[in-house]
């Protein structure tokens, strides 16, 4: 047993901090060679619970450094800064398979970090800890605003920077899902970039190509956006649809483009034909696994050589970003052909690849936990069917750490006259 007299410190710093920022957890005044575990805990909007812990053993001094220390055990292992987050996992009696992002960005993520004596597993919750202190990781900056907007058939949500502006603008697409998630866009403003994330799934509704353009002039005209200076990023299907933007180059001129685990399929009528032409003439290449999980890449093998996106017309800088263990859409392969078609055309220059062994489909934000397998309802399914995304959770956190990282210099390097100019985000 630990003295009476002995008070751990625990620390977390900065306790209040971007969700794409890096934090320090610090455990001083312990007994040396002390082992002790330290624990996250995190109640979600919907009140699931999900954790993570690490097993450490405090030094000479009586400190344990998690971003210089090793963890022995836990739900990961080895010098890792931010394990406490990105390997999150549900609490037993939790809902499983949902991604730890807020649907309200206005008010923080917060996270639980304790420490408890010796090496732990479980019970948690039942163990008074030596130490806790709660820290809040937030997606906007002070004085950052969130506007909603439906004029002209548009609908979505924009996030303005603080300050008098002018700013370069991003037209976020989010994957095929009926709430777009504000995360990015909110991160993305808090980087100093007017970002509009627009909602294209509407029940009843169908989206062509001419909605996502008139998505752009509302942003190109807005008057805090510097109308040549905005940037496209789409992920999954919005990645698709951002793809088919660039090469319309007689309609818009975006300054440069991300597309994260996306293809160079062609939407051709609207994004809901498009899902159902590309996939339910090929459901039959659909595999199922042991635990009967969709496993969908096969849908969109092979790559076709016609139905598929001019890429010679790109004139803008692009960005793909791909995981190599992709269950979902064959993206490694299509950013492979993609290169190919640019390489030929004389434009191989414009073009960066990012491609990650081991990580899934859903490359999101740094530090989040990773969805290997969630509910997805596809248009020719009459029910949620439970679907395969791939990732393993190490590499994946790195991919998601890495990419959002080159993501913001690639943006600001083509956006920003003057990268250099990008305005400090704080709290």
């Amino acid at each position: 047993m630990m003295a009476g007299a002995v008070h751990p410190i625990l620390s977390v710093c900065p306790s209040r901090a971007f969700f794409t920022e890096k934090f320090r957890v610090l455990v001083e005044n312990l007994p040396p060679g002390l082992s002790v575990t330290l624990h996250s805990l995190h109640c979600s909007e919907k009140e699931e619970y999900w954790d993570a812990f690490g097993h450490y053993v405090a030094d000479n001094k009586g400190t344990v450094d998690v971003s210089k220390d090793a963890s022995l055990g836990g739900t990961y292992t080895g010098k890792e800064q931010m394990g406490l987050l990105w390997s999150m996992i549900s609490v037993p009696g939790s809902m499983e398979y949902t991604v730890l992002l807020r649907a309200d960005v206005v008010t923080p993520q917060e996270v639980l970090i304790s420490v408890f004596q010796g090496h732990l597993s479980a019970g948690f919750r039942q163990k008074p800890p030596l130490a806790s202190v709660v820290a809040q990781r937030w997606y906007m900056a002070p004085g950052q605003k969130r506007i909603r907007v439906q004029e002209k058939e548009i609908d979505g949500i924009l996030f303005i920077p603080p300050g008098p502006g002018p700013f370069p603008g991003v037209i976020d697409l989010w994957g095929y899902r009926e709430n777009a998630s504000e995360c990015r866009p909110a991160l993305l403003a808090s980087q100093g970039f007017v970002a509009f994330v627009v909602n294209y799934v509407i029940p009843g509704r169908e989206f062509t190509m001419d909605y996502f353009l008139r998505a752009f002039e509302f942003l190109q005209e807005h008057p805090l956006v510097i109308s040549n200076r905005v940037g496209l990023i789409g992920m999954s299907q919005g990645a698709v649809v951002a793809l088919n933007m660039v090469c319309r180059t007689e309609a818009i001129s975006p300054r440069c483009c991300v597309s994260v685990s996306g293809s160079h399929l062609l939407v051709e009528e609207s994004v809901d034909k498009m899902m159902n032409h590309n996939f339910k003439v090929k459901k039959h290449t659909i595999q199922r696994n042991e635990q009967n999980h969709l496993i969908i890449r096969n849908a969109t093998l092979p790559l076709p050589n016609d139905a598929t996106i001019n890429m010679e017309n790109i004139n803008c800088p692009l960005l793909l970003v791909v995981g190599e263990d992709d269950l979902n859409f064959a993206s490694a392969e299509c950013a492979e052909m993609m290169a190919k078609r640019m390489h030929k055309a004389g434009k191989e220059h414009l073009l960066t690849i990012l491609s990650y062994p081991g990580a899934g489909h859903i490359i999101n934000l740094p530090y989040n936990n990773l969805i290997r397998t969630a509910y997805f309802r596809f248009p020719f399914y009459d029910q949620q069917e439970m679907t395969m995304w791939g990732g393993h959770t190490k590499p994946h956190a790195f991919a998601e750490e890495d990419s959002w990282d080159k993501i913001l210099i690639f943006l600001k390097q083509h956006l920003y006259t003057d990268p250099q100019s990008v305005p400090d985000a704080a709290l």
